[in-house]
């Protein structure tokens, strides 16, 4: 019994060594492991082949049984030190790597921070390109929308001032409508008054030499005495001829109608009327009453009067 365990714990000391100390795959050093792992199977598979020999002779003599325990232990030492020193191998090969690994991304991390320093990466030209772009989209739409604003303000301008010279087309033409019926119609009160005047100094001429012809040849008026006028009110009577109150009438009225033939109509000028009249042996003028051998002056508002 104590040789059966003498013989099995080699093999849980290296089943240990397996659990305990796994074998590290690095990336360069793959085929090495695999080498080395197909090694360790081998040499496990001749230690239990050895061992399952010793079992098997451990029944022939027991000098044999010594010398075969001696050379597992052997083994086993040998094979701990083999691992040992792959598991230091390893692991210095894994500082190795690492400390290889650290360097490229150190240098990689500075190769891109001079890239940015220098405003060649690609995380800042990518973005500087789209910002590029959409500054020179927004420069155009601005450029766009200014020439569209400052085109509707000229239209608007123009349209305005359109509106303004129509306005003021239409009011000249209103203007000078409205001056055009006043005139006429101020032409249109002037002939009516000349003509009146006219028709009345006619008429009047009439009554009187019809008055003379009928006193001349009536003679029962030939001996009659005229006789006094009685006159009510505050009437002032002047001794006047009815034949020189119309003469007097007719040298205004020729005077007047000198003054405008001579003289252009003033289209401001104010609408000016001529009343005249004769009654009660008196000339009656704007308010006026005059008799024979008096100075009639007629103004026509612009300093300028008629004698």
């Amino acid at each position: 019994m104590l040789k059966s365990s003498s013989k099995e714990s080699p093999e849980k000391n290296l089943n240990d060594i397996h659990i305990h100390h796994p074998i590290l795959i690095m990336p360069g050093v793959k085929g090495l492991n695999e080498s080395e792992g197909e090694e360790l199977d081998q040499e496990t598979a001749e230690s239990d082949k050895s061992t399952n020999e010793d079992t098997d002779s451990s029944s022939g003599s027991g000098s044999e049984d010594d010398s075969s325990s001696e050379m597992d232990e052997e083994s086993c030492d040998k094979r701990r030190t083999e691992c040992l020193q792959q598991m230091a191998e390893l692991e210095r090969q894994f500082v190795h790597m690492k400390e290889q690994l650290y360097e490229e991304r150190s240098s990689q991390v500075d190769s891109r921070l001079a890239e940015v320093k220098t405003g060649i990466a690609i995380e800042y030209t990518q973005p500087l390109e789209e910002l590029r772009q959409n500054l020179e989209n927004r420069l155009e739409v601005s450029d766009i929308l200014k020439e569209l604003r400052l085109v509707n303000i000229r239209h608007i301008h123009e349209a305005e001032n359109q509106a303004s010279k129509q306005n003021l087309e239409s009011e000249k033409a209103l203007l000078w409508d409205s001056i055009k019926c006043d005139l006429e119609d101020k032409i249109r009160r002037l002939e009516e008054d000349r003509n009146s005047v006219d028709i009345t100094s006619d008429l009047w001429n009439e009554q009187v030499n019809h008055k003379r012809n009928k006193r001349k040849t009536d003679p029962h008026c030939l001996g009659k005495r005229k006789k006094p006028v009685t006159v009510n009110g505050p009437y002032i009577v002047y001794m006047l001829q009815e034949n020189d109150i119309l003469e007097d009438w007719t040298t205004i009225r020729k005077a007047l109608k000198a003054s405008k033939q001579s003289s252009e109509y003033e289209f401001n000028a104010p609408e000016q009327r001529v009343s005249a009249r004769f009654a009660d042996g008196k000339l009656l003028f704007k308010g006026d009453s005059y008799r024979k051998g008096e100075t009639v002056f007629v103004d026509d508002k612009m300093d300028k009067p008629w004698l």
